[in-house]
């Protein structure tokens, strides 16, 4: 069989590497070449890795769009919670003003110390408390307010 003889110029680490996986599996370059090249070219390598590629791509959708989901619950629980507070918080008198601020700078620091343990753990705080109290066998939505929003 005849081949064709072809001058190329690749990269010096490409060379190095053809180079080192020539003389580790004990045949020349030119068969290396034609080996990479036959897998380059050929229908069904390409098909693989068209394969593999929307395998990848349906993989990160997936999880876009589980961060998605789950960014939008974060979003809307603090949102009710932020109603609720603000439904629930009394006006602060003018004379206790200085005292309250303290207080919630206070109450802050300790916040995030106890968020940066809480992340140090890897530990989920909802997984933690879904585990504590269990399901909710038997409890009627209505009563109890999956969205928070049920009798009290």
């Amino acid at each position: 069989m005849t081949r064709a003889r072809l001058n190329i110029f690749i990269e010096p680490e490409h060379a190095r590497r053809l180079e080192d996986v020539s003389a580790h599996r004990g045949v020349s370059k030119s068969s290396v070449i034609a080996a990479a090249l036959s897998s380059f070219l050929s229908p069904d390598a390409m098909d693989q890795r068209e394969a593999a590629m929307a395998k990848r791509l349906d993989r990160l959708s997936r999880q876009f769009d589980r961060l998605e989901r789950d960014q939008s619950i974060l979003i809307e629980a603090l949102a009710l919670y932020v109603r609720h507070y603000l439904t629930l918080a009394l006006p602060v008198p003018e004379n206790q003003q200085e005292a309250v601020r303290a207080q919630g700078r206070a109450r802050y620091a300790q916040f995030i110390e106890q968020l940066a343990r809480h992340i140090q753990r890897g530990r989920s705080l909802v997984r933690e408390i879904h585990e504590e109290i269990g399901p909710l066998d038997g409890v009627d939505a209505a009563a109890g307010g999956v969205d928070g929003e049920g009798a009290t």
